[in-house]
């Protein structure tokens, strides 16, 4: 819902240009299931000025600052939050919790 509420946000701005599609980062730590967040858009679109719209969604991998080599690095399991080169543990993540509209793509 907090997509289309944007996209009503947005919709003043486009001079009278259709919405074709949401571009979307969705952090693999956020959450949110891909697939249910899929459904949900298509199901809450419905009888909306947006319907038919689609929702692109790019997987955002996590990553994490390394506190020992002072690098990002990408973790290999959300279970197992450490340094792939050093094994240091996570102190702060970076990246993968996001969801956020980074592009919306118009209609000719």
């Amino acid at each position: 819902m907090s997509i289309l509420d944007l996209l009503e946000e947005e919709a003043p701005c486009l001079d009278g240009r259709k919405i074709s599609a949401v571009h979307l980062k969705l952090g693999q730590f956020s959450g949110v299931v891909k697939e249910a967040l899929l459904n949900s858009y298509e199901l809450a679109s419905e009888q909306t000025s947006f319907q038919g719209t689609r929702l692109v969604i790019e997987e955002v991998p996590i990553a994490m600052q390394c506190p020992q080599c002072g690098e990002r690095r990408l973790v290999k399991s959300p279970q197992l939050l450490c340094c792939q080169q050093c094994g240091t543990p996570a102190s702060d993540i970076i990246e993968g919790k996001e969801i956020q509209v980074f592009a919306l793509e118009l209609c000719a």
